[in-house]
């Protein structure tokens, strides 16, 4: 039988930091009082650091603008983007929990059929502490769910499953398209609320996206690295999707999964299509290099840690995606500085980091 789903009183609350990539002030944090008050916010302040962002009174938080990156991370700061919402990442690298949960400040509480609010948080959570199925499909989706099994034919040797690495929800209201797909459908509606969990499948690629996002730390928090975007950058807006992808390689060669579907949150806010196609141009030609190029990519044997196996496809990405702009050279070389930051602020067990916090209450 399927393992029954996770429900203790309330979710992790001392293991899960959630992070927020923000230029404004707050105020959405309001609907989500109900699920997010228990839990340890880290916010990343984009763009201007002496704006002040002012945060809901209740909150347990932290708040990092770019002076805190450049004072904690020193010359290594410049593999943090700016004036780009991939900045969050930067909170993932001085995140102390197991698990985080990330959201975008123009994403609200969905309801689900029956009108009952749905706690995104809650369904990530379940989705990370119950196992995947990335080396056979289960018709039934997840097996793990409350009301579901293993389908007749199902391997026993597999039914264990593997350790969930990370839980990707979706959205209902505006959907998550690029600029041409927004220009010609200007007024269309994610309404379809699809009731499903399931793994995505070893050896397959996915547009993931960083508004709706859950992932455990401690498993492959070093390979969630938005990439360089925005200010001073030929791209914007690939940067959850880079991480996506570079994620599941790794994923796949060490043997965890990934989790989409449910949860729903409501997104609310369409970016201005024409920005988009400025940000996105050169990456709508670019993605039909970068996904054969990942769907090829393949990890030695002796890559046994994250770290190790990101270092390796950031050799990788110099050697064949540099021929296709000089931009991966540079992209490639922050891959590095991002892991030599990551392990100096995550040293190993017994060790502990000189980390100055942001401010925070």
């Amino acid at each position: 039988m399927a393992a029954a789903s996770v429900k203790p009183a309330l979710l992790l609350k001392d293991e899960l930091d959630i992070v927020i990539p923000t230029i404004r002030n707050l105020d959405f944090l309001e609907m989500w009082r109900p699920f997010f008050e228990p839990y340890h916010l880290i916010i990343v302040q984009d763009g201007d650091p002496s704006k002040t962002i002012k945060v809901p009174e209740g909150f347990d938080y932290e708040l990092y603008n770019r002076n805190d990156i450049n004072r904690i991370l020193g010359p290594k700061a410049s593999c943090i983007s700016f004036k780009d919402s991939a900045c969050r990442c930067f909170g993932y690298m001085v995140s102390k929990k197991k698990y985080i949960f990330t959201i975008d400040d123009d994403c609200f509480v969905a309801k689900d059929p029956s009108g009952k609010d749905i706690n995104a948080l809650e369904q990530h959570i379940e989705n990370l502490l119950t196992p995947s199925t990335p080396f056979f499909f289960n018709t039934l989706y997840d097996p793990y769910r409350d009301g579901a099994d293993f389908v007749r034919g199902y391997p026993f040797s597999l039914r264990e499953g593997v350790p969930t690495a990370v839980s990707h929800g979706l959205w209902l209201n505006i959907p998550d398209y690029d600029a041409p797909t927004q220009l010609v459908k200007p007024r269309e509606r994610n309404t379809r609320y699809v009731d499903a969990v399931l793994t995505v499948p070893k050896g397959t690629l996915f547009p993931m996206c960083g508004m709706n996002l859950a992932f455990n730390r401690e498993l492959i928090g070093p390979a969630m690295y938005f990439g360089l975007m925005g200010d001073g950058q030929p791209i914007g807006r690939y940067d959850d999707m880079w991480a996506g992808w570079c994620m599941k390689v790794i994923c796949d060669h060490l043997g965890w999964g990934v989790k989409t579907g449910l949860p729903y949150i409501w997104h609310s806010k369409a970016s201005n299509p024409f920005v988009n196609l400025k940000k996105e141009y050169s990456g709508i030609y670019w993605q039909e290099e970068l996904i054969p190029f990942f769907q090829a990519a393949t990890l030695p044997k002796e890559c046994t840690t994250v770290q190790q196996c990101y270092l390796e496809l950031s050799k990788q990405v110099k050697a064949k995606l540099g021929k296709v702009d000089p931009y991966f050279l540079k992209l490639a070389d922050a891959m590095i500085t991002w892991i030599e930051a990551w392990d100096e602020l995550n040293p190993s067990a017994g060790d502990s980091a000189n980390l100055t916090n942001g401010s925070g209450k």
